[in-house]
């Protein structure tokens, strides 16, 4: 396996001074957020889109370093009813990578509205009252299915070879069921970025679901969630209080090891060995209690003591 993070991990830094810490990190290479949730300061899509001279002196930086390029990251709703630019966002972004011969794209699925006469994104996580249904048929058959063959036409078309969803809450595509389902609609381009933080505040195992998706792991998110028992016993974890307020919810996003400790991303490593993935940790730093610099240092520091890096080489002796 090999170690980097997600540039928006460091995105009060310069471009520059993002990759020199990178460097002095001792990680192999950077994730790139484009657009979407993120303001992308270290990444101008537009300005990259059919620019050569734009894209070699960007390469040539995480070279010059002995980085590499993870992947770019087009992070948002790419089905959102009343913003067509981050689907429009995403196309660019998958060019983009075509053109700087980058072979993974991280996103989400996206979330239609619930109707053909709604303007907000509807997420459905009951079965009940009998509506939800209705929902859910005309999100992924009139919405869904369409937008991701198209897509999936697309980085063909660019050489793109991994689409990689992020499995998370308030989008179609959020656990493995629905990432199987999308896949075989639309075909293996698709597969998932699993983020294990996602999964723990929706009640899922991630170990569990490395396994289960196997060859379909594209590429991994290392970021961590805090349980907060007390908070959890009385609200659950259908949490929607503010991210900023940790003592008052139920879950929140934390460095690497202050949610689950070393011996727990150990095994989610052995686990994903052992669903046949030997990729990319991109650590995503989202702890608004800790200084996003110390905590990116102690989550590679983590990840660089229980991560598999050599490849396996035992071999029964002939007895």
């Amino acid at each position: 396996m090999k170690l980097g993070f997600v540039s928006d991990s460091l995105g009060g830094m310069s471009f520059e001074t993002m990759l020199d810490h990178a460097a002095r990190m001792g990680v192999s290479g950077v994730e790139v957020n484009t657009c979407g949730w993120s303001t992308a300061p270290h990444f101008d899509l537009k300005g990259m889109l059919g620019n050569a001279a734009k894209q070699k002196a960007f390469k040539a930086a995480f070279a010059d370093r002995g980085l590499e390029i993870i992947s770019l990251n087009a992070n948002g709703n790419p089905l959102h009813p009343t913003d067509p630019k981050q689907g429009s966002d995403l196309r660019d972004t998958i060019r983009v990578a075509g053109e700087m011969g980058i072979k993974t794209v991280c996103t989400m699925s996206g979330l239609p509205a619930g109707s053909a006469n709604d303007v907000m994104p509807n997420w459905v996580v009951s079965s009940w009252p009998p509506e939800t249904q209705e929902i859910l048929r005309y999100q992924w058959q009139e919405k869904l299915i369409p937008f991701w063959t198209e897509i999936v036409a697309l980085a063909k078309e660019n050489g793109v070879e991994r689409i990689a969803l992020e499995l998370h809450g308030n989008q179609c595509v959020y656990n493995v069921p629905s990432l199987f389902k999308l896949r075989e609609a639309v075909g293996p381009v698709v597969g998932a970025n699993l983020d294990p933080s996602h999964l723990f505040w929706m009640g899922a195992d991630p170990l569990v679901a490395a396994e289960a998706l196997g060859s379909a792991v594209y590429h991994v998110h290392a970021k961590d969630t805090f349980l907060n028992a007390p908070k959890q016993a009385t609200t659950s974890l259908l949490e929607n209080g503010s991210l900023m307020d940790i003592p008052a919810r139920s879950w929140s996003y934390i460095t690497l090891g202050f949610g689950h400790g070393e011996e727990w991303w150990r095994q989610f490593c052995y686990r994903l060995k052992m669903g046949g993935y030997d990729g990319w940790l991109s650590i995503e730093h989202e702890d608004v209690l800790l200084n996003s610099l110390e905590g990116l240092e102690k989550s590679v520091a983590l990840l660089q003591g229980v991560m598999p890096k050599a490849p396996a080489d035992y071999k029964p002796q002939a007895i």
